[in-house]
């Protein structure tokens, strides 16, 4: 569901070249379609007081079947991983592309 000039709605679609919105609310995800490609850019506005990352165990992260390692993976993607307590890093896109430490180090490599 989207709000498009206040109004409520599914599968809201903007057709522009270019087009700047106040507030873009995503549940979903978020695609580009026919082809076409674009970037969001702006700040991240946290109005609960938080960004929640997208979490997995140190097994999901590890397993490259695995939906952390199969969908929206890019590098640089974002983890935390429940178990070990670390953020975790994507340094690729591939399902196998390895994982590492904030600090670069403790690198898993899904297989």
């Amino acid at each position: 569901m989207g709000v498009y000039r206040g109004i409520a709605q599914d599968n809201v679609t903007i057709n522009s070249g270019t087009a700047t919105l106040q507030t873009l609310t995503v549940t979903g995800t978020l695609t580009a379609s026919g082809g076409a490609a674009g970037t969001l850019t702006g700040n991240v506005d946290a109005t609960a007081g938080y960004i929640q990352l997208r979490t997995a165990t140190d097994v999901q992260i590890a397993a490259i079947a695995n939906a952390v390692n199969t969908v929206g993976k890019a590098a640089g993607t974002i983890v935390f991983d429940t178990v070990n307590s670390k953020l975790k890093i994507a340094t690729g896109a591939n399902a196998n592309s390895t994982w590492v430490d904030a600090s670069g180090a403790n690198a898993v490599t899904p297989s």
